[in-house]
């Protein structure tokens, strides 16, 4: 039971960071391009924390996690690097 609530809590943040770069890049303005970024960045870290639990947990070997935690950290590095370049583009 614990792992399919985990598994749905990994899903879940996992696929709010398409969503929420969709609706980023499809912003109105650079104040809602930078909140939905934010977004992203914030449910690929909790993507994150529920993959080490599911490790911690014993139930996933790591190395078998090992490329998604890889991938996930950069998507948080693009991610971050897009905000900071879009907030010094503002300030302009």
């Amino acid at each position: 039971m614990p792992a399919q609530t985990i598994g749905k809590q990994l899903v879940r943040a996992a696929t709010s960071v398409g969503a929420n770069y969709r609706a980023a890049i499809r912003g109105r303005s650079r104040a809602d391009f930078l909140s939905r970024m934010g977004i992203v960045e914030e449910e690929c870290d909790e993507a994150l924390y529920w993959i080490d639990v599911l490790v911690e947990l014993g139930l996933v070997p790591e190395k078998r996690v090992e490329p998604l935690r890889i991938e996930a950290n950069e998507i948080i590095a693009i991610t971050v690097s897009s905000i900071k370049t879009a907030r010094r583009n503002s300030q302009k």
